[in-house]
């Protein structure tokens, strides 16, 4: 039996549902040199600002059991170096394109939004709304429902492609938060993003990380995503993107049974190159093993 691992999202047709999860892929040129990306569902971008971000100072990564910690601080050239570099090199490559945006504020986001409305063969827009929001105390974006859904419905009205949202973890109620990007308008949601952790170098008595937290990302995460894109995919009707410790095949099937449409891989790839690879192949397998057609009969059967 032929496994079809095309899945459908806000009206585009991605070859199979593995994509790479921001911040950890750059925009596909490193990893373009190990394995050619147009096998991938789509490449998703590190973080484009509406100008350069210096990120925050070092030591910034630290690592955990079963993960890490990043405290980069969303570091990137801004989006005209992405139009001029990035986004013509992705042009070449036969997969879609899926940039991820982050701002200091609601006007931030708008204005990369528009700037990057103006190049050609982006697919769709990943909002990072875990971003600290320096108008509200540098609380993040993501963790006020009524933000969400204003900065959603903002973004929709200047955007010409589906806009995503991906969502912080660092929240009470996940579902609601889902509910508050779907009633702004967001085309599919993205979750989740790193929790908030911290490490301490106990010999020299310090913070391991110069910003004291960072981002807690890796396989120890992964439990608490499957459940959070489970209480999401049930408290709305958008498309969902699943991520946080993806780092074998049985680990995005676990997403996909529970509601994700699509999953992001996006540690793993910093130990192994070609676990994207590993897990698109892992999927197909699965799908033979258990009589499944089609990616999209899988989705959200475990209820």
């Amino acid at each position: 039996m032929m496994a079809d691992l095309s899945v459908e999202m806000f009206g585009i047709t991605f070859k199979n549902p593995v994509m790479t999860a921001s911040g950890t892929f750059g925009s596909g040129m490193e990893y373009d040199e190990f394995f050619d990306i147009s096998q991938l569902g789509a490449v998703v971008t590190k973080g484009v600002a509406a100008v350069p971000w210096e990120g925050n100072p070092t030591p910034r990564i630290a690592e955990t059991p079963s993960g890490m910690l990043n405290a980069i601080g969303l570091q990137n050239p801004g989006v005209d170096v992405f139009l001029q570099r990035d986004l013509p090199f992705l042009k070449t490559k036969d997969t879609k394109v899926i940039v991820n945006v982050c701002g200091h504020t609601e006007e931030e986001y708008l204005t990369a939004v528009e700037k990057l409305t103006e190049g050609e063969g982006i697919d769709a827009f990943e909002i990072n709304i875990s971003c600290p929001n320096v108008k509200q105390g540098a609380l993040a974006f993501g963790t006020d429902p009524t933000t969400v859904e204003r900065i959603t419905s903002s973004i929709k009205k200047v955007s010409k492609v589906p806009v995503i949202m991906k969502l912080s973890p660092n929240v009470t109620s996940i579902a609601e938060i889902a509910k508050a990007a779907e009633s702004g308008g967001a085309d599919g949601i993205s979750l989740i993003n790193t929790i908030t952790g911290m490490k301490i170098d106990i010999d020299n008595q310090r913070f391991l990380l110069a910003n004291k937290t960072g981002g807690m990302s890796g396989p120890a995460v992964h439990p608490v995503a499957v459940r959070m894109v489970y209480e999401a995919a049930n408290a709305v009707s958008v498309p969902i993107i699943g991520m946080g410790g993806i780092s074998t095949a049985e680990d995005a099937i676990e997403m996909i049974l529970v509601g994700a449409s699509a999953v992001s891989i996006g540690t793993a790839n910093f130990t192994d190159h070609f676990t994207t690879l590993n897990v698109i192949k892992g999927i197909e397998e699965y799908m033979k093993r258990h009589g499944i057609s089609r990616v999209k009969d899988m989705v959200g059967i475990v209820k």
